[in-house]
């Protein structure tokens, strides 16, 4: 797949999604956010996990706001992100695939919402990420408002939208906004290693873990036991699974295939 603002690479069942637009800090543009659509609808199709990370110093700088020609007083904010962030991020969330944000460097306004999309965030210790909205008169959007009250926590969700501070990966790490900070030294090395284990493991069993953890913020109990029935005894009829338990008798690790 050819690109012109972010670069995909499919090996070994693993997809890396790097945003490409280094000297703006990958900031997001029109092109940007269609392209990022697509890598992640053909990934779902052609990998097991894909991983999103950036170029250069940063992971994402958000809204590219050299991108447009018109004056602030005429953008259309809420056209852009009904025709250009929903779909992007509708992608991201709805992917069948485990997806993994590597966060290379700060992520910041709609770059650190992004990466709060994907299903596990893995930064470095350097990284950090800012809700810069009301720096410029705003409040947080794409999809800030949704994940930060989940991941956070209303209190510290409310702080970092109003007051626009930054909050370092460790502070994310240890307020259950991401999974993981990582010393910089060993960042690249395990992010993949961590993306790998996922492309290696049961993709259908990774599939039902996603939608079952989202859908107990909407169920019942009963509701959630019934889906977690369902969705297990689905996983149950799975190459995957039968190989898991012949695997556990003879006491060798599984080689799952995804099915």
């Amino acid at each position: 797949m050819h690109y012109d603002t972010i670069t995909l690479d499919i090996t070994d069942d693993l997809a890396v999604l790097t945003l490409n637009r280094p000297d703006v800090m990958n900031a997001l543009n029109t092109q940007m956010r269609a392209e990022i659509q697509d890598a992640f609808q053909y990934s779902e199709k052609n990998a097991r996990v894909i991983v999103m990370t950036g170029a250069g110093r940063a992971f994402c700088s958000g809204q590219d706001l050299g991108d447009r020609t018109s004056t602030a007083a005429d953008l259309d904010l809420e056209r852009t992100l009904r025709e250009e962030y929903v779909p992007m991020l509708r992608a991201i969330f709805d992917c069948n695939i485990p997806s993994v944000c590597a966060v290379n460097g700060p992520a910041a306004g709609a770059g650190a919402n992004l990466a709060l999309a994907a299903d596990v965030v893995i930064a470095s210790e350097s990284a950090y990420f800012l809700q810069a909205f009301t720096r410029i008169g705003l409040m947080p959007d794409a999809g800030g408002t949704y994940w930060l009250p989940r991941q956070m926590g209303f209190a510290k969700a409310m702080g970092a939208a109003l007051f626009s501070d930054k909050i370092s990966a460790r502070q994310a790490s240890d307020w259950g906004m991401i999974w993981d900070a990582v010393p910089d030294a060993d960042f690249a090395s395990h992010w993949r290693a961590r993306a790998q284990q996922l492309a290696k493991g049961p993709t259908v069993a990774y599939r039902h873990i996603k939608s079952a953890i989202r859908g107990t913020f909407q169920n019942s109990l009963e509701e959630q036991l019934a889906l977690e029935a369902h969705l297990q005894g689905d996983c149950g009829k799975t190459r995957d699974f039968k190989e898991g338990v012949i695997a556990f008798t003879e006491k060798r690790p599984a080689q799952f295939e995804g099915r």
